[in-house]
């Protein structure tokens, strides 16, 4: 309790806008289309520049739980592999998009995305939608989806920081912008940590160490016409933790990984105001080696995907206006154990909409060819209504595909009469005025949603099996096995409470069961929230808080193995010498919670951190 009394305390005390985005008009793109927040029925959170700033730090989990619906699990410490789930689905449910390309591992047992490889560091923007949306975007798009967007700003900025566990990271961007010419950019990172040991009764330290690169390039033919390409590549080693003999439970090892993710695309872009058509081809490049001791490789594997695609919307008349695309993707895996295989998917979609006054409402259709399961059709609808002045009524409905990943088909552990997992999402809210506290005094929004998901696929285990689904696979294999349904509230309150005071909350309940067993969802926590809060005492200082809180869950599908809850509190402050140059610290885990977020392995304890940043 006295946890919650120091932190009730410090908020008093609280303030600055700082969780303002900077655009005037906040628009999205997770929705799969180019749509303001405002005019979307569906549940779209943008953290913005300033925001991830402020949060300060390489770890994107901080900034995420700053969104409801999020629950996060990671084995061990940053660079660990990281799971993000959205209103109580599987981490690999959520489609993961980086500057436009989508991310996930073709290669990976379940075929997406480890956040472990995605340091804020030169972070610009993150959009978080909660809710099935395959109708726009396809295959993975069950739980939600989440757009990284990296900086691509004319100037120069600099950032350096160093903290616990001699943890460094640094970030250069430069870039040279003219309106018109276009815009040509390129930035960097680097970011080393000692680290904590992954497994939590392990005494040596694991660390992590990642430098990555990135380059934008847009140019303008006239102020219709431009060309684009951008990519981006990563390299980084983790210490890694495992299951050693004789007694193979998690342990010290000596293991490392080493990943390298190379991902790009190019294009061009037609804009006469009533009609826009974006045109392109992006591919996404990971490998993993897992390296022994003496260096020699103990797993390696490599996932590759090439995509071409086009979008465009078209205005014919007044408020009307219709989305469209269609694209076609190339996927491929191989491990050090599987000769490796690939497949086609293409798919094509519609959708109607209607913006008009205080009304806004699409409805659209899609329909996929997969080269192994065929045609799969999705339809998706959402609405807005603005009540009264800055009060919006929002409801969306969605379906969700999920194709089986290369491994879980065609490994060793492989089921190639594994059926595409399916879902239908639905949610209502109320929102309250803009999450932009620069224009706006007060946001609220509160929101009910319910997905259920058919087909869910798990990995059964063959142990003393060898008959049935077990027949040739002595350890294991993946089978259609679950039914799910998540469902639950989300609530949000961003206050401006006085003149350089802001203060906000951010509350999930999830409720999640397996159809078929009646037992909760692992690694799905019933209640999380984040509470934080921001004091400028002086024009150039400000002063921070966050607060997360995160419930009992089950870290196993029988519930057998309990997570405790936990509450962990970070202390932040920033100081702008000038317009130029700001100083900035923080304490994260001040009271140094022990807790896990995924069974046996630890979490980083208090830990203080300071930097710098430079803008030119």
């Amino acid at each position: 309790m006295y946890k919650y009394l120091f932190f009730g305390v410090f908020l008093a005390s609280l303030a600055h806008p700082a969780f303002a985005q900077d655009e005037a008009t906040i628009t999205v793109t997770a929705t799969g289309t180019r749509i303001e927040v405002v005019d979307t029925g569906q549940a779209v959170t943008v953290i913005g520049e300033d925001e991830i700033g402020a949060v300060q730090g390489a770890d994107l989990t901080r900034i995420l739980e700053r969104a409801p619906g999020v629950a996060i699990s990671r084995n061990g410490g940053t660079g660990g592999f990281t799971g993000v789930r959205l209103r109580g689905s599987e981490a690999e449910q959520v489609l993961t998009v980086i500057d436009g390309v989508r991310v996930s591992d073709p290669a990976a047992p379940t075929g997406g995305y480890d956040f472990g490889n995605l340091l804020a560091l030169d972070l610009d923007k993150l959009e978080i939608l909660r809710g099935s949306n395959s109708t726009i975007w396809g295959s993975d798009a069950i739980g939600g989806v989440i757009v990284a967007s990296t900086r691509a700003q004319g100037g120069v900025r600099a950032m350096a920081e160093y903290g616990a566990r001699d943890t460094a990271s640094g970030t250069v961007s430069a870039g040279l912008s003219d309106a018109d010419t276009g815009f040509l950019g390129l930035s960097g990172t680097w970011f080393s940590t000692d680290g904590i040991s992954a497994a939590d009764v392990g005494t040596e330290a694991d660390g992590f160490e990642q430098w990555a690169l990135n380059g934008h390039a847009r140019y303008y033919f006239n102020d219709r016409f431009e060309l684009f390409a951008r990519t981006r590549y990563a390299e980084g080693e983790l210490d890694l933790d495992g299951f050693p003999a004789p007694d193979f439970i998690l342990a010290d090892t000596d293991e490392v990984q080493e990943t390298r993710q190379w991902t790009g695309s190019a294009g061009a872009v037609l804009d006469t105001g009533a009609l826009f058509l974006s045109a392109a081809y992006s591919f996404a490049d990971t490998d993993r080696d897992n390296l022994d001791t003496a260096g020699a490789e103990t797993f390696t594997s490599q996932g590759r995907s090439d995509r071409i695609e086009v979008r465009g919307e078209w205005r014919p008349i007044g408020p009307f206006l219709l989305h469209f695309g269609a694209e076609n993707e190339w996927t491929s895996y191989a491990t050090a154990f599987d000769a490796g295989e690939n497949t086609r998917s293409s798919g094509a979609y519609a959708q109607a909409g209607i913006e008009y006054n205080a009304i806004s409402g699409h409805i659209g259709a899609r329909v996929d060819d997969h080269a192994d399961f065929g045609t799969t059709v999705s339809f998706g609808a959402d609405a807005s209504y603005e009540l009264s002045p800055g009060l919006r009524l929002r409801a969306s409905i969605g379906e969700g595909f999920k194709a089986p990943s290369l491994f879980q088909l065609y490994s060793d552990y492989g089921n190639l009469a594994l059926d595409p997992e399916q879902s239908t999402s639905f949610d209502l809210g109320l929102a309250y005025g803009e999450r932009t506290l620069s224009r706006e005094p007060i946001y609220g929004a509160v929101t009910l949603f319910q997905r259920n998901t058919d087909n869910q696929i798990a990995f059964v285990s063959c142990f003393g099996e060898t008959t049935g689904i077990c027949t040739d696979r002595p350890f294991g294999t993946y089978d259609n096995v679950t039914r799910t349904r998540a469902r639950g509230i989300e609530a949000e309150l961003w206050a401006r409470a006085a003149d350089g005071v802001s203060l906000a909350a951010v509350y999930t309940l999830t409720d999640t069961e397996d159809r078929d067993t009646g037992l909760t969802l692992a690694r799905r926590p019933r209640h999380a929230a984040t509470l934080t809060g921001e004091w400028q005492p002086v024009q150039a200082v400000t002063l921070g808080a966050d607060l997360r809180v995160v419930s009992d869950s089950f870290d196993d599908a029988a519930n057998a193995v309990r997570l405790n809850g936990y509450e962990v509190l970070t202390l932040r402050g920033r100081w702008t010498v000038s317009e130029r140059v700001e100083l900035f610290g923080r304490v994260e885990n001040l009271w140094d919670e022990q807790y896990q977020t995924a069974a046996g392995y630890g979490t980083a304890g208090t830990g203080a951190h300071i930097g710098a940043r430079l803008s030119l």
